[in-house]
């Protein structure tokens, strides 16, 4: 585990000896150097590890996991073998130490660490004054959860923002959970991964996908072959998670046995489905009484995950999307949930998050118009 020190041994000082190098990374940021000045004269925060191998895969390829760190957090890094000088604010430096300590204990346990993670760790570890100053009409991330995880026998899988550890504790919590926001925020993927983590474990017997067979805004026509040939087109998005959370056989094997089923939501009518984890993924593409339908297929031992993108709805003109309806009849009751994900909260990569939030900030057609 990493030790820290906000004094004694303090590495680039000057001295005879030449001083360490910052290593691989671009010319720090104006942001960066206006930190150094002001902070010139302090002691930096010293940040020992145990194991250098850990530290070379800790910072990245050229550096680019601390080069991320310096940016988002305003702090200036130094490296020398095994320790991690941090100068700047105190609030960031403490954070910077935070997020390191976090991703090299990570590391220790076998996970890979990348960009993406950084920036998940550096999310979860902000403290409360800056979140504050990051998001201040948004009062719930005043307070953080711990980053959850997910471990299946092909990856372990970890939170990368504060709504996707919300959205697995309620996942653990709750036999229904709604989760809505839009594209990228990681809905589908770690639904699939949850359910899938939970067929490994033995705590269910099956694994049912589905998703309404819409087109988005095309007519592709008559579609050659069987049922399934007909309908794995609309399904795919949930074969890709699958296949990234577990082992290319395992699934083979589950679609084989019915283990694992994904199927259009027009084959659930009728059905009750018990011991079961039950995704329904596009919700925001079924109509009213569709989603009643599909919520009361739910049976003993079961789990159930809806989500969708309530800007994203396909549906034919005059018909309404269930998915907020169904939100708002059933908030209250308990045992179920909803998390609400925002442009924040796209982990997809960050030009998603930007090309989300100019879509919010754009007025509406009818707007445009008068």
């Amino acid at each position: 585990m990493a030790r820290t020190s906000s004094g004694g041994r303090v590495t680039g000082k000057a001295s005879g000896r030449r001083p360490p190098l910052t290593r691989g990374r671009k010319a720090a940021s104006e942001k960066r150097a206006n930190a150094s000045s002001a902070n010139g004269r302090e002691e930096p925060l010293v940040v020992f590890f145990d194991d250098i191998r850990l530290v070379r895969d800790l910072l990245g390829d050229y550096d680019a996991n601390l080069a991320v760190l310096e940016d988002r957090l305003g702090i200036q890094a130094v490296v020398n073998g095994n320790v991690v000088s941090l100068r700047g604010p105190e609030q960031s430096r403490e954070t910077a130490r935070s997020v390191l300590e976090q991703l090299y204990g990570r590391l220790a346990q076998g996970e890979m660490i990348g960009v993406g993670e950084v920036v998940g760790a550096i999310r979860h570890a902000r403290t409360p004054a800056q979140v504050a100053e990051v998001a201040e009409a948004d009062a719930k991330d005043a307070k953080l959860p711990a980053a959850q995880q997910i471990r299946t026998r092909k990856r372990l899988i970890t939170a990368r923002t504060p709504a996707q550890s919300a959205y697995l504790s309620a996942l653990q919590a709750h036999d229904l959970v709604f989760a809505t926001g839009p594209a990228g925020t990681g809905k589908t993927y770690l639904a699939v991964a949850f359910a899938a983590a939970c067929m490994e474990s033995g705590k269910c017997d099956r694994l049912i996908l589905s998703r309404p067979a819409v087109e988005a805004g095309e007519r592709l026509g008559f579609l050659p072959g069987d049922m399934r040939e007909k309908v794995d087109p609309y399904l795919r998005p949930l074969y890709d998670a699958l296949y990234d959370v577990l082992a290319p056989e395992r699934v083979e094997r589950g679609l084989a046995t019915g283990m694992i089923e994904i199927a259009p939501l027009a084959f659930m009518r009728g059905r009750t489905l018990s011991h079961a984890m039950i995704i329904l993924d596009e919700a925001q593409n079924t109509t009213s009484m569709q989603m009643k339908m599909f919520l009361t297929r739910i049976g003993e031992g079961s789990k159930m995950i809806v989500t969708g993108d309530p800007t994203q709805i396909d549906l034919p003109a005059g018909k309404d999307s269930g998915l907020l309806e169904a939100v708002a009849i059933l908030e209250g009751i308990e045992d179920i949930a909803h998390i609400a994900f925002t442009g924040r909260d796209v982990v997809r990569r960050e030009l998603v998050g930007k090309i989300v939030d100019a879509y919010e900030a754009a007025p509406k057609q009818g707007e445009r118009h008068g």
